[in-house]
């Protein structure tokens, strides 16, 4: 909580004094500096590429340029871009799967550029895996591990209780486990 002296009044503010003093445009900029490319990586665990986890994650900051003005604390707009980016993940996970229900057979996804790159078996093992597990105990296991937040960081990103975190990760780490165990 900041203390201000206003033409002899004084009053006190839940945000930081620079937040409010931000337009759109410079609040955005600072962020986007500060945490495009660890969003990108966080986007690009939850999605199948890093041209769509780059996208999505611009789409995110030109979401909350256009509602700037309408943040409530402006010094969570961090947290807010996380979530937008693990929603607009969500949807875009939804749409691949009713796009693969509905994809001939016999055509194969072309490999991204990403894919030569990721040529380790153990990270694409590890990274298969990944991708079978339910969404959400995904979501949890990728916002613990890579993006080290903690229970209740995660919680309030994906909006469900500690508890159903801890649950979610103990039973993804399960299955991630299972998996990788018989893929050996």
């Amino acid at each position: 909580m900041t203390t201000i002296v206003e033409q002899g009044e004084v009053s006190t503010r839940r945000t930081p004094v620079h937040a409010e003093r931000w337009d759109a445009d410079q609040a955005v900029t600072e962020l986007y500096a500060a945490h495009y490319t660890s969003l990108v990586r966080l986007a690009s665990l939850l999605v199948r590429n890093s041209g769509e986890a780059e996208e999505l994650v611009q789409d995110a900051f030109v979401a909350m340029h256009g509602r700037w003005r309408r943040l409530h604390e402006p010094d969570k707009a961090l947290g807010y871009l996380r979530q937008t980016v693990v929603n607009r993940a969500r949807s875009a996970h939804r749409h691949h799967q009713v796009a693969d229900k509905h994809r001939p057979t016999s055509v194969e996804p072309a490999p991204s550029a990403e894919d030569a790159v990721l040529t380790l078996e153990d990270r694409t093992t590890v990274m298969d895996a990944l991708h079978l597990l339910p969404t959400r105990q995904r979501e949890v296991l990728v916002l613990r591990y890579y993006a080290d937040l903690t229970e209740a960081e995660i919680a309030l990103t994906l909006g469900i209780s500690r508890g159903a975190v801890k649950s979610h990760a103990s039973r993804g780490m399960a299955a991630l486990r299972a998996t990788l165990e018989a893929h050996s």
